[in-house]
């Protein structure tokens, strides 16, 4: 069951990074997380599509988002590892994250994060990111 919900979620997202344009948490389930991220013209790149760097950026937030909500506001835990497949062209669009934890240790944390523009059911990207959780926060 996860610790916390969209509202303690977002408040932390909001305060780790005051000064960034944080995504949305829209939903908290006992198996996964969606966030999604607002997509404007400047997110694109040539050709029409959302650039490479914010489909990376949503993963790897999604993903810390995740391992919060289960194991409460750990702000220090750190990405050791992410990698990602570029699956299709996204759409210029509210770009929609949906993890799954696949690992949660004392020391480590690996996110399935599956990508995909809002309104879409097929996969953009798919990514997996491991993340390092301090040793004297750890669950």
């Amino acid at each position: 069951m996860p610790r916390l919900g969209v509202k303690e979620l977002q408040a932390i997202l909001a305060h780790a990074f005051p000064d960034a344009e944080v995504p949305h948490v829209e939903e908290v389930t006992d198996e996964s997380v969606t966030v999604s991220y607002a997509v404007t013209d400047r997110h694109g790149r040539p050709g029409g599509t959302l650039s490479g760097p914010v489909m990376m950026s949503l993963a790897d937030t999604s993903a810390w988002v995740a391992i919060m909500s289960q194991i409460g506001p750990v702000v220090l835990a750190v990405t050791t590892s992410l990698h990602i497949d570029f699956l299709r062209k996204p759409q210029l669009t509210d770009l929609m994250a949906r993890t799954r934890m696949l690992k949660l240790g004392r020391h480590l944390a690996v996110v399935d994060v599956d990508l995909y523009s809002r309104g879409e059911t097929e996969l953009v990207a798919k990514a997996q990111v491991t993340y390092s959780i301090p040793p004297s926060q750890s669950k």
